[in-house]
């Protein structure tokens, strides 16, 4: 089906910004080789040249010249201001193509997670929820380098889903990569997931029926804690719903006829993919485990019923089908729906876009199933 007119806009956005991204990493090399020419110490240094200082993985890089006056507390790193503008340009989405979401209770709680650092959880309760309720473990996209639980979009969805729904909804506000790679934002959703059955009571929700849902990245990560639920503690699930999940990191599923369909030329696809799996996996010989790829795994036999949602012009396409088909053939009920027009933000414009607002539908309805 052609491209929903909606998108070409979009599409020629994307377009550059693919574009501007490669010229951005060319730059940035060159300024590091000439950085590096720069500091190559003389025949014979100045005695009161300052003493030089080793530096360790994950401190603040150093202030420019330019910056030398400004407080240390405002220097802010290029991933920093990256994250910054992703925030401002997303509620950029909202108020143009999105649609809010209403105002209901929410609550938030901080679980410890062994091993990484503790995670940030916030429920969204819709009024109609009853006294023991039940509820879905959900995990937002976002590559796993930007993103979040504050996100104007990823709040908007949450109460709308979770008011139409009547299910209480736990966003999970997971650690990002490059500062915490995998498998930490894996093991803060299962701490999460242990977490919510550990106090569900108190939390006014039904252990009984509980599920998992996540988009993108997020749909990697929830179709992980599945697996890792089954292997571990066995604890009951109801439901899966992933939405353009990725299930495959070693990119052995990456579909270019999507980004060959819209233009863009697959080295930029590519590099843009294989960038993301590397900032999140640090070493790429991990995206051969199953926690990084759940479609690799051994087996997916004894996993939960599966929604899958993908999109037509999304080159993630075929993950979610792939998975789609690896759970049924290890005997689990699931299904794959293919939207047919659109691409892998989908989700996001129900403001604009019927086919978004069906997606919505859809999703509610898989929650409605708890």
């Amino acid at each position: 089906m052609p491209l929903d007119p909606f998108f070409r806009e979009r599409l020629r956005v994307h377009r550059r910004y693919l574009f501007d991204q490669a010229v951005s990493r060319i730059r940035d090399r060159l300024r590091g080789l000439r950085r590096t020419r720069d500091a190559a110490p003389s025949a014979s240094p100045s005695p009161a040249a300052p003493p030089s200082r080793r530096s360790t993985p994950g401190a603040p890089a150093s202030p420019s010249p330019a910056s030398a006056g400004r407080p240390r507390g405002r220097y802010l790193s290029p991933r920093e201001r990256h994250r910054r503008a992703a925030r401002r340009w997303d509620a950029k989405e909202l108020a143009t193509v999105g649609r809010p979401g209403p105002e209901m209770e929410t609550e938030e709680h901080v679980v410890p997670v062994a091993g990484y650092p503790d995670v940030r959880v916030r429920l969204y309760r819709p009024a109609s929820a009853p006294h023991l309720a039940p509820a879905c473990l959900v995990l937002a996209g976002g590559a796993f380098r930007i993103g979040g639980i504050d996100f104007p979009t990823v709040d908007a969805a949450a109460r709308r889903r979770a008011d139409r729904s009547g299910v209480v909804l736990v966003a999970v506000d997971y650690a990002l990569a490059p500062e915490a790679r995998y498998p930490a934002a894996v093991e803060q959703a299962y701490a999460a997931w242990v977490w919510l059955h550990a106090e569900a009571a108190g939390l006014g929700i039904d252990p009984d029926r509980l599920g998992i849902a996540g988009t993108s990245a997020g749909g990697n990560i929830a179709a992980a804690v599945t697996l890792a639920n089954r292997d571990r503690d066995a604890l009951p699930v109801q439901l899966q719903i992933l939405e353009v999940p990725v299930t495959d990191l070693t990119g052995r599923r990456i579909d270019l006829r999507a980004t060959w369909a819209l233009g863009i030329p697959a080295f930029l696809a590519l590099r843009e993919l294989r960038s993301v799996a590397q900032t999140y996996l640090g070493e790429w010989r991990r995206a051969r485990e199953p926690l990084a790829s759940p479609l690799r795994a051994a087996s997916h036999a004894g996993l939960p019923p599966a929604i899958i949602l993908t999109a037509e012009y999304d080159p993630l396409r075929g993950d979610g089908a792939a998975y789609g088909a690896a759970l049924r053939a290890a005997g689990v009920e699931a299904s794959v729906t293919r939207y047919l027009g659109v691409t892998h933000d989908t989700p996001i414009f129900v403001g604009a876009l019927e086919a978004s607002r069906r997606w919505e539908d859809e999703v509610v309805s898989g929650l409605r199933r708890l």
